[in-house]
C-alpha cells in the first residue's frame, strides 16, 4: 500500500562489523536482549566532556555513509563480496504535532536479517531480503531527534530462503525506501478490490481497519464509473461491498487501464490506481478476460547493470521495462524473488503481465519449520503488497527444486496459502524436465508437484547445459504428462556482449542467436504452449561464473549486455514475437 509518509532515504552513517560485535558480548549473549538494550552499537553512544573517560570502542559520528535505498557491495569497493554485519544509524526529527495520530516505521525491504532499534529500544526483527515490513512507534518517539540504529546481516544460512546456493549476487543493505507514516489513530491497515468473476464486471471490495474506532464510516468511489458510497465498518474494522459499474474497461497489456479509487476514512483519503483484469486457464490455454493470450515473456533480475548494483529507485524499474516492451513482451518474469514495489506499479501503468516469486531456490531445508514459515511469511507479505495490481497474475512458489515426497509437501503448503490469500491468481513454479524410462526418446514433464499449480512451468538449457548442441535440437520430442497449459519459464546460454565469432564459438553473440534461432521452433511443438520467458533480459552479476575474459562474475545469458547493448538474440527474440502477437490477434 503506497503512502507518502516522511522519507529517511539518503545518507547514513554506518559501521561494518564482520565479528557482531556489536550486537554480542564477548560470551554471544545479545546485548538487545535487555529494553533498553544493555550495551553494542545500538545504544549510539557518543563521546562528550562528562564520559571522556568511558570506553567506547564504536562511533556513528563522523562515519563514513550509505545511500540509502541501496546496496552496500556496489558503493563500497571494499565491501563488494562482503556479507555480514552493517549497522546503519540516522537522526531525524519527529513530527511536531502528535497528538491523535498513529506513526508507523515503513521498510521496503533490507537483505537479509534486520533488527531495527528507536532511541536504543528494539522494535524488532525482520527476516527475508524482499518484502516489507513496520513497526508502530507512535509510543517510542522522542520530542525533537530521534534516533535510528539499523542491524543488517546478509549472512547465507542453510535454513534461509533462499539458502546457501545461488546464481545471483548477495547484495546486502537496505536495498529499499525507508519511510516514517504519519497516520490517523485510527487508519486503513488494508483493503482489496478487484473483479468478481470473469464473466462479470463486477466489482468485490472489502477494508480494514486497524485502531481504537474499528466502527466507522468509509467513504468509496471511483469517479469514472459512477461509484460513489458509503459503508460502515464491523466492531473489527472490516467492511465488504460489491458494485455494478455499467461502462468498466478492462485493463489489457494493449490498453492498460487504470481507476482512481477514491477510500476515505475520518482524516486519511487513499488515491490508489488500481486495474480490472480476469486470468484464468481453459484446458491448455491461458486467458486473460476471457480471451486466450501467448505471455510473450522475458525473465528479469532486480538489477541495473548501467549504474550497478541492486535496481533500487523507480528510474532502474522504469529502464528494465521500457527494455521488455522494445522486445515486445506483454509479459515478465520477476526472478527470483520479490522485487521492488515500483516494478508492480510501473507494469500497472506500462502494460506487463508479471510472474512474482518467493526464493525458494534449488535446494530448501525442506524439513526445517522454521524455513517454511519464512516461506509462508515472505509469500503472505508479497501478496499483502501486490494483491491489487492487474499485472500480477502468477505467483510462483519456487524455482529448480528436486522432487521429493518433502519438497513436495512443502511446496503445496505455500500454495494452499497463496490460494487462501488470494484465489483470482494463477499458482505455479518453475519446475524441471528429466528423462523417463516410460518414455524412451522424449524429454518428459511429469514433476508431481505440478498436479497443484495452474499452469506447467519449466526450465530448459537444451543446446547450452548438457551435450546437445542447437543444430540437434530439430529431434528434441516433447511429452508433457498434464492438460494444463505449458509456459517455458527459461532458456537460452550466454554470449558476451561484442563478443563475435563462428556460430559454433561458445559465448558469442552468433553462438547465442543460433541457439534461440533452433529453440523457439522447437518450443513451438509443445502441445498446449502457451508463453515462454527466455532467461534473461540483462546480464547479472552472479559469483558463480568465474570464466576470465568472458563471465567476470557476470551471468552472460542475457540478451541486453551490461553496458546496455544489445545482442544479436535479441533481435531473434523481438522478430518470433512480432510473429506470435499477428497470430494471437488474427485469431
Amino acid at each position: 500500500m503506497q503512502r507518502e509518509g516522511l522519507s529517511l532515504n539518503g545518507k547514513w552513517a554506518y559501521i561494518v562489523d564482520p565479528y557482531d560485535n556489536g550486537f554480542f558480548d564477548y560470551r554471544l549473549r545479545a546485548f538487545d536482549r535487555m529494553d533498553p538494550v544493555a550495551g553494542g552499537y545500538a545504544q549510539d553512544r557518543k563521546w562528550t566532556e562528562e564520559n571522556a573517560s568511558e570506553l567506547i570502542e564504536y562511533s556513528f559520528v563522523d562515519a563514513h555513509s550509505l545511500n540509502v535505498p541501496a546496496d552496500w557491495n556496489s558503493q563500497k569497493p571494499e565491501l563488494f563480496y562482503y556479507e555480514g554485519t552493517v549497522w546503519y544509524q540516522k537522526t531525524f526529527e519527529a513530527p511536531t504535532d502528535r497528538a491523535g495520530k498513529r506513526f508507523l516505521l515503513h521498510f521496503g525491504g533490507a537483505n537479509y536479517e534486520t533488527d531495527v532499534y528507536l532511541n536504543s529500544r528494539k522494535l524488532g526483527r525482520h527476516i527475508g531480503g524482499f518484502t516489507p515490513f513496520q513497526f508502530d512507534v507512535t509510543n517510542r518517539l522522542h520530542e525533537g531527534s530521534n534516533t535510528l540504529v539499523i542491524r543488517v546481516n546478509n549472512k547465507r544460512l542453510k535454513e534461509g530462503v533462499p539458502t546457501v546456493n545461488t546464481d545471483w549476487w548477495n547484495y546486502g543493505g537496505i536495498t529499499r525506501e525507508v519511510r516514517l507514516l504519519e497516520l490517523p489513530e485510527t487508519y486503513i491497515a488494508d483493503y482489496s478490490i478487484q473483479l468478481a468473476s470473469s464473466t462479470s464486471d463486477d466489482l468485490e471490495f472489502s477494508i480494514d481497519l486497524d485502531g481504537s474506532q474499528p466502527q466507522q464510516e468509509v467513504s468509496v468511489s471511483i469517479p469514472e464509473l459512477n461509484i460513489e458510497t458509503v459503508l460502515q465498518t464491523d466492531q473489527d474494522g472490516f467492511a465488504t461491498a460489491r458494485f455494478s459499474p455499467s461502462n468498466l474497461e478492462r485493463w489489457t497489456p494493449d490498453k492498460p487501464r487504470l481507476y482512481s479509487v477514491g477510500l476515505k476514512v475520518g482524516s486519511e483519503h487513499l488515491k490508489p490506481r488500481i486495474g480490472f483484469r480476469s486470468i484464468e486457464t481453459r484446458g491448455r490455454e491461458i486467458l486473460l478476460n476471457g480471451q486466450p493470450i501467448f505471455l510473450r515473456g522475458i525473465c528479469i533480475h532486480e538489477e541495473n547493470p548501467l549504474r550497478g548494483g541492486r535496481a533500487a529507485i523507480e528510474e532502474d524499474a522504469r529502464l528494465l521495462l521500457a527494455w521488455a516492451k522494445e522486445l515486445g513482451c506483454n509479459f515478465a518474469r520477476l526472478a527470483h524473488y520479490p522485487h521492488n514495489e515500483h516494478m508492480a506499479r510501473l507494469a500497472d501503468e506500462m502494460g506487463i503481465l508479471l510472474w512474482e516469486e518467493i526464493p525458494v531456490y534449488w535446494t530448501i531445508d525442506w524439513e526445517n519449520a522454521d524455513t517454511l514459515a519464512n516461506a509462508r511469511q515472505q509469500l503472505t507479505e508479497l501478496i499483502e503488497r501486490d494483491k491489487n495490481r492487474a499485472s500480477v497474475i502468477v505467483w510462483s512458489v519456487a524455482n529448480e527444486t528436486p522432487p521429493s515426497e518433502q519438497r513436495t509437501r512443502f511446496l503445496r503448503t505455500l500454495v494452499d496459502q497463496a490460494r487462501e490469500l488470494d484465489d483470482t491468481r494463477l499458482i505455479s513454479a518453475a519446475l524441471e524436465v528429466h528423462g523417463d524410462p516410460q518414455y524412451p526418446g522424449y524429454t518428459v514433464m511429469n514433476d508431481p508437484f505440478g498436479a497443484f499449480t495452474d499452469i506447467v512451468s519449466f526450465n530448459q538449457y537444451q543446446g547450452w547445459y548438457g551435450p546437445a548442441t542447437p543444430d540437434q535440437l530439430t529431434d528434441v520430442k516433447w511429452k508433457i504428462l498434464s492438460e494444463k497449459p505449458v509456459f517455458i519459464s527459461e532458456f537460452g546460454g550466454g554470449a558476451l556482449s561484442g563478443f563475435h565469432g563462428p556460430k559454433t564459438t561458445r559465448f558469442t553473440e552468433e553462438y547465442q542467436a543460433w541457439l534461440y534461432e533452433e529453440t523457439l521452433p522447437m518450443l513451438e511443438r509443445i502441445e498446449g504452449l502457451s508463453g515462454m520467458s527466455p532467461w534473461i533480459l540483462v546480464d547479472f552479476r552472479s559469483p558463480r561464473r568465474a570464466l576470465h575474459g568472458i563471465q567476470d562474475g557476470w551471468n552472460r545469458k542475457g540478451l541486453i549486455g551490461d553496458q546496455g547493448a544489445q545482442k544479436q538474440a535479441f533481435d531473434v527474440v523481438k522478430r518470433y514475437y512480432e510473429k506470435k502477437s499477428e497470430e494471437y490477434e488474427n485469431r
